[in-house]
């Protein structure tokens, strides 16, 4: 009785090792798929399908010389592969790395952007959107952007509203580039940015644009967007572009991805108290 047992629950453990394997190897397959969907990659690989059929078919029909020329070719399929999916690769490697996010935390000290500094960004993007100045803002969270930032010109100072529309100001030679916001500070002006290749952007987006996505694709920072042309709001983030109607959504967003909500909570109270404080509840008399 005991050897069946046994037996059973070698099989038992067999099938869920089987169930987990096939679970793993899905979602490896379902990330390889979502991180090439809409990008130059797609087109490579769909590319390299056919590539893989005319070897089978002419293999299949007999098509010696032209078998022949594909299978040579498959000699350096290794290191073609990695050079087409180069970029790919990495971000691929760089998602397996954050498990989560939460080796980005152990390993980064993120600087906390504050309530202030928000505030600050939603007034310069207000001011730039009514009067139709484009402008491209990148701000850092978990994932340091040095090498964006080194390729600029250095800055160093506290962000503010005033400040972030002189830099993007026509007549200021560093408003041609993007902004690199950590924390509080203005670490970079004019800084050149990565271009999307993705297929999925609408024709009516053009540089700016696709630099803001493409520098999402390969962080976690989000970029807010200024459009120079329609004088349009739009934030970049995990390679998504979401427009945004007003100043007030811009700061909602802001708000929830960037700071820490006990710090909102807290911030709130204070108000509380200070509005109570101005105008305090009358007290109740009491007669006998």
């Amino acid at each position: 009785m005991n050897l069946i047992f046994a037996q059973l629950f070698d099989l038992r453990t067999q099938g869920l090792i089987y169930v987990v394997d096939i679970l793993l190897v899905a979602y490896v397959i379902y990330r390889l798929l979502k991180l090439v969907r809409g990008r130059r990659a797609w087109r490579i690989a769909i590319g390299i399908g056919f590539f893989v059929a005319a070897l089978v078919l002419s293999e299949r029909f007999q098509l010696n010389t032209l078998h022949w020329i594909l299978d040579k070719a498959t000699l350096l399929a290794p290191v073609a592969l990695v050079i087409l999916f180069l970029p790919e690769l990495r971000q691929a490697v760089e998602g397996f790395g954050k498990l989560g996010g939460w080796t980005d935390r152990l390993i980064t000290a993120q600087q906390k952007t504050t309530i202030d500094t928000v505030q600050q960004i939603c007034a310069a993007v207000a001011e730039m959107a009514e009067h139709r100045i484009g402008a491209l803002i990148v701000i850092e969270r978990t994932t340091r952007l040095q090498e964006v930032a080194d390729n600029g010109i250095p800055v160093h100072a506290k962000v503010t509203a005033p400040l972030i529309g002189a830099i993007f100001y026509h007549g200021n030679p560093l408003h041609d580039g993007a902004i690199v916001i950590r924390g509080d500070e203005v670490v970079a002006a004019a800084c050149r940015l990565p271009m999307s290749e993705s297929t999925t952007i609408p024709g009516h987006f053009h540089m700016r644009h696709r630099a803001g996505i493409g520098i999402s694709e390969h962080s976690d920072a989000i970029v807010v967007i200024v459009s120079e042309e329609r004088g349009e709001i739009a934030v970049a983030h995990e390679a998504i572009l979401l427009p945004l109607s007003d100043e007030l959504e811009l700061r909602r967003y802001l708000e929830r991805e960037l700071r820490d909500m006990s710090e909102v909570r807290r911030r709130r109270k204070r108000m509380q108290r200070a509005r109570k404080q101005e105008h305090p509840e009358p007290k109740e008399v009491v007669t006998k």
